[in-house]
């Protein structure tokens, strides 16, 4: 790596003014991704602006009315603890606890996670089955986007110039619902998904799928929404002929590559199969979640 300037601002104001200034500086929230990238030299930025000591970037709370806050510079090990966010939005710890190993999770960020715009992030097609939410914070002012209008491609994001990513909000738990995510991985652990399915469901009083949204990764240049697999089961208790319909419309939304994890036919094959499971696993959330009620 060449020589750089490096910053650890204490205010997002300060933040946000370091990244707005020339020459083009880089944002630090874990380093997981952005250290390896510069030792590789596939980043060359003239300066790093640290994330972690800005208070603002960081913690998770619940907020009245309207669910919950993550910090975009909270690490995925406190992410990971917190008993009342699993309770409401188990497949959104799950896929942070599936980032790295444990060492790593003591750094690594969803913001970061997200923000570095991988088509396999694990964490990009949870929060998007979620329905979660960017609030993005610039010298101009703030504003927020779908999780899934964040990434624009492999390593590029929407964010304009001097913007930063300040929190993830995740909807308020509606009664009788449930989320889950799964990945496929060559390894078993430590390693790149070759599938990631993300699946959240909301149940009427009849058990029948009122509300549905699944979200596919490493299939497409980004994370995928597919509405189309989301109506293929909603009105359904899940039988078999919902789960065959939801497979046929989640692989029918690939569109993968062939790479040294799996051929495009093989994606496409598990994606049909793992967005079954992550419903399967949602939907019995849902259910016990039905049963408490």
């Amino acid at each position: 790596m060449t020589e750089l300037d490096f910053h650890a601002p204490a205010t997002l104001a300060d933040a946000l003014r370091l990244l707005a200034a020339g020459p083009p500086a880089k944002a630090l929230a874990g380093g997981s991704d952005l250290i390896v990238q510069m030792r590789s030299g596939r980043l060359h930025p003239a300066a790093v602006v640290d994330l972690k000591r800005i208070a603002e970037l960081r913690g998770i709370r619940r907020e009245e009315g309207r669910g919950w806050w993550i910090g975009a510079a909270t690490p995925c090990a406190e992410i990971g603890e917190h008993e009342a966010l699993r309770a409401d939005w188990p497949g959104v710890v799950e896929a942070a606890c599936l980032i790295g190993s444990a060492q790593v999770q003591g750094r690594a960020t969803l913001g970061g996670n997200l923000c570095n715009a991988s088509p396999a992030a694990d964490g990009t097609p949870a929060l998007i089955a979620a329905g979660a939410r960017c609030v993005i914070a610039g010298i101009g002012g703030a504003r927020e986007i779908a999780v899934g209008e964040l990434p624009a491609g492999p390593g590029r994001t929407t964010l304009a110039s001097g913007e930063l990513l300040v929190a993830l909000r995740l909807p308020p738990r509606e009664p009788r619902s449930g989320d889950a995510y799964l990945r496929l991985i060559p390894r078993t652990e430590m390693d790149i998904a070759v599938v990631g399915a993300g699946v959240a469901l909301v149940l009427d009083g009849d058990g029948r799928i009122a509300q549905a949204r699944v979200a596919l990764g490493a299939v497409a240049p980004t994370a995928l929404l597919v509405p189309e697999a989301a109506a293929a089961i909603v009105g359904s208790l899940l039988d078999d002929a919902a789960l065959q319909r939801l497979q046929a419309s989640a692989r029918a939304a690939c569109r993968p590559i062939d790479d040294k994890r799996g051929t495009a036919a093989y994606r496409t094959q598990v994606a049909g199969v793992l967005a079954a499971r992550a419903a399967r696993a949602a939907h019995e959330r849902a259910q016990a979640a039905g049963s408490r009620a």
